[in-house]
């Protein structure tokens, strides 16, 4: 039996054949409509790039005599080279996906046409490649001014291509896309457990990254906002649109559980319309500067065009929910297919106008000529003071985006649970709304704007994301509720969101991440690996560098606090009395870095700093010193608050003991006879005979 018949054995079992379906295969005229689809949809993406770039003015952009001119050849190969790169990645990831979320497995291991969509992943993962390299070609090109064919001709040609691939920020973007595209290509090939498509998956999100993060949002005037919009837009609309192309195809050959992949997909979908729709949004706010640019620039027409289509497909997408997938439940395949079909084409029209986006130059922003503008996306701020750090509020895309979804999520599962009738302590909601309450305050309060300019305030936000809101967080017990929020799969043997959590817990890497030696190391070495070494400088210079700072310090918390005072399930525990033991030992070490940071005599990112040319406050190396102080005086608040929360649990787990204890006695009593204690029924026996040997004395 193949690992597809298993998967329809258990629970949710649907028919064992539709109307020209077979649980083996895809039916024998299924290849030509889905050809006919592709061919559909790279036509109208082709199309609508054509006509945006007619209408953007990129196709026809004014040469002037004597400067450099790529040539027409360039002109238009590099944006068909981009949307074949983004087609190609598109379809990458929603091959993975379906053989990951949409598809049911048995028991860990991929079904039949769950395996094809991974082998169909690996010959587009190579595609993807080929078009990379391509576009790396036409953006060469492009920055040199030179037409293909002369370029290529040039002796110094293949200098040329090395110093771009790996000095120029566009060409190492293109470089690392051809590198991870080969890596999910070959890797592919052995994929048969969900485990490992589902890392594939992660590998192809990232890929999407690098192109996009090097183009018009790295120069926007907030280029943090307009960073993160860009890659969260990017991140979903893959989901989205490769999802939804892979789902046709899979209704048009009319492959088994359609109907469970489309209802997943439909869940799924909706999430990535909202994703799309905010970060759209935010992306627009960072590169226009008025409203009135949305209808007098070309860049701002495209915009208001990709919007509409944007609309379009939420109304598609609604239909969708109330039309097609009751008929499809009831066992009609044909309607949904057209729908998806007309979707498809709607949607490759939006893909060739996000292509031409990036082809078209954005409204010429007035901004300051400052270098710490450049650098910060704002003016340098004024004097530090607890006025200003209360009242300059700055959005942080990312965090603020990170805040929303921990608190939703979670209070979503209490509500699920109270609506079930079961009982969750308030006093874990309390510390987790705390954990993202500070967490808000911290990354999108005037600290966070101070935090770039002051490496004091810098120290003050990283010791509350690493030392302070973890703590509130691991009190939440946020896995626990998951687990006891999250429903079971429909499916025996299937991976929803609850069995994947429960493969996650009790993976290797989480038994060898959450041992108590790692938690701690990671803690304490890290610190000292980022500030003392030339790695701080380079993440300050970038907001990528920002958000993995702030990734790392709350991940590096709440594993090491986990172990401390964590209330969900951990791979390995420790008594209380070595907990006590893994505290007191590091909590030093922070003092140990403050000390370090007082006594230096030279300024850590120094070349970021001069660079923001702040008049006002201390010396740079006087602020560190701050800092320094900071980082050692920090930790008595966090380690007080430990012990409290962990003199709480000890109690508690005490309590519970002796009651467990209590319940056994009374139980063995009531078989016996006696009191249920077997040392104090043993005492009672030594005295009971200590009085007979007294009688008959």
């Amino acid at each position: 039996m193949s690992t597809a018949e298993k998967a329809g054995t258990g629970r949710g079992k649907e028919p064992a054949r539709r109307a020209g379906s077979t649980a083996d295969g895809p039916a024998p005229d299924g290849t030509g409509r889905t050809v006919r689809l592709a061919l559909a949809g790279a036509g109208a993406a082709v199309a609508a790039l054509v006509a945006a770039m007619v209408a953007g003015g990129a196709a026809t952009p004014r040469i002037i005599p004597g400067l450099p001119d790529e040539g027409m050849l360039t002109r238009w190969g590099l944006p068909v080279s981009k949307l074949a790169l983004d087609a190609a990645g598109v379809l990458t990831v929603g091959a993975l996906l379906a053989a990951v979320v949409l598809l049911p497995s048995d028991k860990g291991l991929l079904g039949r046409p769950a395996l094809a969509y991974v082998r169909a992943a690996s010959w587009l993962a190579l595609a993807w490649a080929a078009a990379a390299a391509a576009a790396m070609l036409f953006s060469l090109s492009d920055a040199f001014g030179m037409p293909l064919t002369d370029l290529v001709a040039d002796p110094a040609f293949g200098n040329y291509l090395t110093s771009y691939a790996g000095q120029v920020s566009q060409g190492i973007g293109l470089t690392l896309v051809v590198l991870f595209a080969v890596a999910v290509a070959l890797f592919a090939r052995g994929a048969i457990t969900v485990g490992s498509a589902g890392g594939l998956l992660a590998l192809a999100l990232v890929t999407l990254l690098p192109p996009a993060l090097t183009g018009h949002s790295a120069s926007a005037p907030n280029h943090d906002l307009a960073t993160t919009g860009v890659a969260v837009h990017l991140l979903v609309l893959a989901l989205w649109v490769g999802g939804l192309a892979v789902l046709c195809a899979h209704a048009l050959r009319r492959q088994p559980h359609l109907e469970v992949a489309a209802a997943r997909f439909s869940a799924l979908a909706l999430w990535c319309f909202a994703g799309v729709g905010l970060s759209g949004l935010f992306s627009t706010v960072a590169r226009l500067t008025s409203v009135s640019e949305l209808f007098t620039s070309a860049y701002g027409l495209l915009l208001l065009a990709k919007v509409a289509l944007f609309a379009v497909l939420g109304a598609v997408g609604w239909w969708h929910r109330r039309r097609t997938l009751p008929r499809l439940a009831a066992g009609g395949s044909g309607a949904f297919a057209r729908f998806a079909t007309g979707e498809i084409v709607i949607m490759g029209m939006a893909v060739g106008l996000a292509v031409a986006l990036s082809r078209t130059a954005p409204p010429p922003a007035i901004t300051p000529v400052d270098r710490a503008f450049e650098l910060l996306g704002y003016t340098l701020p004024p004097e530090i003071s607890l006025a200003n750090l209360a009242s300059l509020w700055w959005l942080d895309l990312f965090s603020g985006t990170l805040a929303a979804l921990l608190g939703g999520l979670y209070l979503a599962g209490v509500v699920r649970l109270r609506r079930r009738g079961d009982a969750w302590p308030p006093g874990r909601t309390a510390a987790w709304c705390t954990g993202v309450l500070i967490l808000v305050v911290a990354t999108q309060s005037g600290v966070a704007r101070y935090a770039k300019v002051l490496f004091s305030v810098h120290m003050a936000e990283h010791m509350t994301l690493s030392m302070l809101i973890p703590i509130f967080l691991v009190l939440g017990a946020p896995v626990t509720l998951a687990l006891r929020a999250l429903k079971p799969a429909a499916r025996r043997g299937d991976r929803g969101p609850r069995e994947w959590l429960t493969v996650i817990l009790h993976s290797r890497y989480m038994r060898f991440v959450g041992h108590p030696a790692i938690a701690t190391t990671v803690f304490i070495v890290s610190t000292y690996a980022l500030y003392f070494t030339p790695l701080f400088e380079a993440a300050m210079e970038e907001h990528l560098g920002h958000i993995a700072m702030t990734v790392h310090f709350l991940v590096s918390g709440c594993l090491f606090f986990w172990v401390i005072i964590g209330v969900d399930p951990a791979p390995h525990r420790l008594p209380y009395v070595g907990r006590l033991l893994v505290l007191f030992a590091t909590m030093p070490f922070h003092a140990f870095f403050g000390i370090a940071l007082m006594s230096m005599g030279t300024v850590l990112a120094q070349g970021w700093y001069d660079q923001l040319g702040r008049t006002w406050g201390v010396s740079s190396l006087a602020d560190q010193q701050t800092g320094g102080a900071i980082a050692w005086g920090f930790g008595e608040v966090p380690t007080l608050i430990v012990l409290l929360a962990l003199a709480a649990q000890w109690w508690r787990d005490d309590d519970r003991r002796a009651r467990r204890a209590d319940r056994r006695a009374d139980a063995a009593a009531a078989r016996t006879g006696g009191s249920g204690d077997a040392e104090l029924d043993a005492y009672n026996d030594y005295l009971a005979r200590l009085d007979r040997r007294d009688r008959a004395e």
